[in-house]
């Protein structure tokens, strides 16, 4: 028996392992500790691939379904649904299934043994002022491991296992707000950590303020993708008819990752070529009918993302649209961003400050402020958390690493 600590991304997973060698976390694809939740099913060998070898078949032009972010369907009414992998139907369940058994067998191959005891990563909340969406929530993630193999199941907040993870790094007590935003959720805790505490078996006093928001890099995408990408493509374009736009939900689902693939229908597609008769500029909507013919969904939000990633160092970026139409692209700035991503943000710095108050702390009783999740990267983001504790002192954590080595950390407690 080995235990081990599960972190079950939007974006990215990884899986660490605890046993008498001590705590470790495992590459589960090729030398990377990381791998992208993403599956690709390919329609010709009706083989899954995993990761980044999923999105480099998909980018290779194989005849297939490339599936991402499919943590966030859990909380919705999705999880229980179906979806068409070429002429078969696969539930939801079933698809994260795969990504998780995949995680625990490349884990087990890669230590050598079986895999039974996993503590599972959870955000604070799947789902937000939904307490029964929730528990759903998190009892089908509970589920879906128990039928990859895993035979005890046990769960721990993702911004309480970060903050495991900074503890063992440090020497002396002190107050952190651990600040963890990932790709579909971001979650805050203020806790009370050091070497002493760390030897404690129970540690819920030392959890001064836990809470989050179903927030994430992924919305910050999908805002992206509509104010820089969709309107080369007829979003809030006007129609013939006086008064009358395009409707506005085909390019939000087009702009979110987890509802692409139900555009690739034959309804949709003959709704929007119906679209290109009544719209005012048709050459737009027949951009989008190229993107929907030609399944180029999932590449569009591949090419929002590296602008959004890009946009984190640089102030301006051009996002090549060539793949929809030769020399299109759709030029980004900074600013652009941040005036997008403006409303999560600023409820981002309102959660900090609500943090405190459930903490019952002034902002200079803080310590330190622990960031972790890719989306800390983006400034917006930094100084909307970072603002609210300017005396703190910000400490950078593993970004895609610290959650999973908290989990393991935990993993060793419970299972030891």
């Amino acid at each position: 028996m080995a235990a081990c600590g599960l972190d079950f991304g939007t974006s990215n997973s990884t899986l660490g392992v605890a046993d008498d060698a001590g705590c470790r976390m495992l590459a589960l694809e090729g030398d990377h500790e990381t791998l992208p939740s993403a599956i690709f099913f390919d329609f010709e060998t009706h083989r899954p691939a995993f990761g980044r070898a999923a999105i480099n078949a998909y980018v290779a032009g194989g005849d297939g379904r490339l599936m991402r972010s499919i943590k966030s369907v859990l909380g919705t009414s999705l999880i229980d649904e179906e979806t068409l992998l070429g002429r078969r139907r696969v539930g939801f369940r079933e698809v994260i299934g795969l990504v998780i058994r995949h995680i625990k067998e490349e884990g087990e191959r890669r230590c050598g043994r079986e895999l039974t005891h996993v503590v599972h990563g959870r955000p604070v909340h799947f789902v937000d002022g939904d307490d029964a969406a929730d528990q759903r929530a998190e009892n089908a993630l509970a589920d879906i491991a128990r039928a990859s193999g895993f035979t005890d199941v046990s769960f721990q907040y993702e911004p309480i296992a970060a903050a495991l993870a900074y503890e063992a790094q440090i020497n002396a007590e002190q107050i952190a707000l651990i600040a963890d935003i990932g790709g579909g959720t971001s979650d805050f805790s203020i806790v009370r950590i050091g070497p002493d505490r760390a030897r404690r078996a129970e540690r819920a006093d030392d959890i001064l303020a836990n809470d989050g928001l179903r927030i994430g890099g992924t919305d910050f995408d999908r805002l992206l993708s509509l104010e820089a990408v969709m309107p080369h493509l007829g979003y809030r374009s006007p129609l013939l008819r006086p008064g009358l736009l395009t409707p506005n939900h085909l390019y939000v689902d087009l702009a979110t990752w987890a509802k692409i693939n139900f555009l690739y229908s034959p309804a949709v597609l003959n709704d929007v070529e119906r679209l290109v008769k009544e719209a005012k500029h048709p050459q737009l909507i027949r951009r989008l009918v190229t993107v929907l013919e030609e399944h180029l969904g999932h590449a569009l939000a591949m090419k929002v993302e590296e602008a959004k990633i890009a946009l984190s160092g640089s102030s301006t970026f051009d996002i090549d649209l060539s793949l929809v139409e030769k020399g299109l692209d759709a030029p980004s700035t900074r600013g652009r961003l941040a005036a997008a991503v403006a409303d999560p943000v600023e409820r981002l710095a309102a959660m900090t400050t609500d943090c405190l108050r459930q903490a019952s702390l002034r902002a200079d009783q803080v310590d330190a402020i622990f960031l972790t999740g890719g989306s800390t990267l983006l400034p917006a983001v930094r100084g909307a958390i970072t603002g609210a504790l300017p005396e703190a002192r910000i400490v950078e954590g593993d970004k895609f690493g610290a959650v999973g080595l908290g989990l393991t950390i935990e993993a060793g407690r419970r299972y030891a």
